[in-house]
């Protein structure tokens, strides 16, 4: 499959999917994630790829939702639009990459906001840049109840998650790896060695062990409350839009957002 706002590549059993829209700071318009779901089925199915790893070109992993394109194609979407288009691109396609039954690595630099943040934590093992950093600003600035998987409290506990969501305050690589949420912290140039070396080193074992030890794994989350809980938020996340909040933000333009959110982000 040709793709355009991903690259996808494979070598010694790894197959590495990069956001790749470096100029917009990879923000993850509606057909990136299209792309990137479908990159994720093709190296599920390839029987030579053994891990997968999701990176970034450019800078940035990435800025989240792309509110640019939101506000020009779905600002106007009614409740039952955008609980469609948001429970297939933003909920399924997450949940995708949480059940991918072979192990995942997210490798981040810069920015890894709203969306983004959804996306490096449905991976089984994150890998950050010193430069890296996490936020979920959009209780500030959208007035919506956090993005729409809850992944938060699951990744770093849950008062760390009431601080950052609750403020819209960064999270750093360092704070993250403290937390719990990132396995590993390195230099920028070190970034995708590290991310590879670690997929070669997963990619030894066989890999129907690795499917049923992650399938083991996963469930004493679920077990714990996991899926259902990120059910239940999506469906809260959903009342958001028709908040008072929601529809001043959306009035005033995402634009406005977009600049709030790195100010605060």
């Amino acid at each position: 499959m040709a793709y355009e706002d991903i690259l996808y590549e494979t070598a010694d059993g790894i197959a590495t999917i990069w956001h790749n829209r470096p100029e917009r700071r990879n923000a993850e318009s509606r057909r990136l994630l299209d792309e990137l779901d479908a990159a994720l089925r093709e190296a599920v199915e390839n029987p030579d790829v053994r891990v997968i790893v999701l990176a970034a070109k450019g800078p940035h992993f990435s800025a989240g939702h792309d509110l640019k394109e939101a506000q020009e194609s779905r600002a106007n979407f009614t409740v039952e639009q955008r609980w469609e288009y948001e429970e297939l691109r933003y909920f399924d396609y997450c949940m995708r990459i949480l059940d991918c039954p072979k192990p995942t690595i997210a490798a981040v630099q810069g920015a890894c906001v709203a969306g983004g943040f959804m996306v490096v934590n449905m991976c089984d093992l994150i890998v950050a840049s010193e430069d890296a950093y996490f936020s979920d600003p959009v209780a500030h600035t959208m007035g919506a109840a956090a993005v729409e998987v809850l992944i938060h409290p699951w990744v770093m506990g849950l008062r760390k998650a009431k601080e950052i969501l609750f403020t819209g305050e960064r999270l750093t690589a360092q704070a993250a790896l403290d937390a719990g949420m990132v396995n590993r912290v390195v230099p920028a140039d070190a970034l995708h060695g590290t991310a590879i070396e670690l997929a070669r080193r997963i990619a030894a074992a066989p890999p129907f062990t690795l499917k049923i030890l992650k399938r083991s794994l996963n469930r004493v989350a679920d077990i714990q409350g996991l899926r259902t809980s990120l059910q239940a938020h999506f469906d809260t996340h959903q009342l958001s839009h028709v908040t008072e909040a929601f529809k001043s933000a959306r009035d005033a333009g995402l634009a406005a957002a977009i600049r709030s959110g790195k100010a605060a982000g």
